[in-house]
């Protein structure tokens, strides 16, 4: 591997953070659900209440991945879980072990803050992510369905 920093990211890096989710939003094919704008990350990882957590990573000085991370919580367990909302590698810095590097230090955080669980989702269709996941020892869990309410469901919801 070549010479890999990993770093927090500090709000003077939103304008790149965003870069990396537009990047990630064309890879998934996901374009036109990507609305956020520099405000909107500014307001939520680094406002008066954050939200989230970014790390960057860095190879030979120049940006080339993040990871977007966050705590949920397991009454299972009654501990708090890391969820890593994104992990995105830019596509000619691939199969480098930056990917990899990026995981086992968000596991270092989830085992330093005691978090009971890591865990993310991935895309069905996300092939080479899903056996990377694997060979790391992670396990899906093909029982359980993800949902989701956005958009006008979300204000129907909160209205009813």
């Amino acid at each position: 591997m070549a010479n890999f920093l990993i770093r927090q990211a500090t709000e003077q890096d939103v304008p790149l953070i965003l870069s990396f989710i537009r990047q990630l939003a064309e890879y998934e094919r996901l374009s036109h659900e990507a609305v956020v704008t520099e405000k909107t990350l500014q307001d939520s990882l680094f406002g008066a209440r954050r939200y989230a957590e970014v790390l960057l990573g860095y190879a030979d000085n120049k940006p080339v991945a993040f990871a977007v991370f966050f705590h949920n919580f397991s009454t299972f367990l009654g501990r708090p879980g890391l969820y890593l909302e994104d992990l995105f590698v830019i596509p000619e810095m691939r199969g480098k072990g930056f990917g990899r590097a990026l995981l086992v230090e968000l596991a270092r955080i989830a085992h330093e803050r005691n978090c009971g669980r890591f865990e993310w989702a991935v895309l069905d269709w996300n092939e080479p992510a899903i056996q990377f996941y694997k060979n790391l020892g992670a396990i899906p869990m093909d029982e359980w369905t993800i949902f989701r309410v956005t958009g006008a469901a979300l204000g129907r919801l909160s209205n009813s």
